[in-house]
């Protein structure tokens, strides 16, 4: 269970920006029952507004503290509006102090908004972006492939992408953001999540999709970006399908680049799993900056 998050929920029942209803729908699944969520429902009405953790409203972050020291970087749960005027939230690092900075959206593997993707999110915040991690199961996170299968099954791809969106258009709001246009990086389900989000977002400078499922090679002219893939040999994800779909971006004049790492496996760039490559995850992380440095507003 991710107890900030429910802190946030908790206060944004107590002050009025949640319905019943929402934090009933959303504090079950981050508490894991509605037994549970009912309790803290009651917990609610009998302590009304006690000690809520602390939130910026607005465009700002609600604050937060992560795990940075002080002069290095600074971390939020940050809140923002969905299409249809729900609350969403996701992770936020930047470098603490100094200019506007560009802008990166973080999408996370099919077990959630883990701390491992949290810590990529910290990693791309010390090289020198705004980089954020839309929640895009709402607080819920499993290490079971069993139950990660039930997410990802449960999950809306076409709504994943409109709170991707979402989290795109928060990161224009806010003044330590620089230019026109964000990144967007994605691994394994994030890394498909990029590339359909490419097909509809206008306001994407580059996007970056680790082993994540490809484009058929008729959808892929429809990308409104240039595109950077990596896949292993090793991976369950065919790489002749990867291989078709950068074929069609060079047909269609897309501006496109595929590394294929020899006897990598998939999620290769996780550092928690024994599918780790410590080889193939550095070279990525090297092209994926320069990626992102050679596309978006410095």
């Amino acid at each position: 269970m991710d107890r900030v998050y429910v802190m946030q929920l908790v206060r944004s029942f107590q002050v009025g920006d949640m319905s019943r209803r929402d934090f009933l729908k959303r504090s079950t699944v981050a508490v894991g029952s509605l037994a549970a969520a009912n309790a803290l429902l009651a917990a609610c009405a009998q302590f009304p507004n006690e000690n809520p953790p602390p939130v910026l409203e607005g465009p700002q972050a609600a604050a937060s503290p992560g795990p940075a020291t002080p002069g290095d970087l600074t971390t939020a749960v940050v809140q923002y509006p969905d299409a249809d005027g729900e609350t969403l939230m996701g992770y936020l690092a930047y470098p603490t102090g100094g200019e506007a900075r560009p802008a990166v959206v973080v999408i996370q593997e099919w077990w959630g908004l883990n701390d491992h993707i949290k810590d990529v999110t910290n990693r791309f915040a010390r090289e020198g972006f705004v980089a954020l991690a839309p929640d895009l199961y709402h607080g819920a996170v499993t290490t079971e492939p069993d139950e990660a299968r039930k997410l990802v099954m449960e999950l809306s791809m076409a709504e994943a992408v409109q709170e991707i969106q979402q989290a795109i258009a928060f990161l224009h709001e806010q003044d330590y953001v620089k230019g026109a246009q964000v990144g967007i990086v994605g691994f394994c389900m994030g890394g498909g999540l990029v590339l359909q989000t490419a097909l509809l977002e206008d306001d994407l400078g580059a996007g970056v999709s680790f082993y994540g499922s490809p484009l058929r090679p008729e959808e892929a002219p429809g990308v409104k970006a240039p595109i950077l893939s990596f896949i292993g040999t090793a991976d369950s994800i065919p790489v002749s399908e990867v291989e078709a779909m950068h074929t069609a971006f060079d047909s269609a004049g897309i501006e496109h680049e595929l590394r294929v790492y020899e006897g990598a496996q998939h999620a290769f760039f996780n550092d928690t799993r024994a599918s780790y490559d410590p080889d193939a995850s550095a070279d990525a992380w090297r092209r994926t900056l320069s990626w992102f440095r050679d596309h978006l507003e410095a």
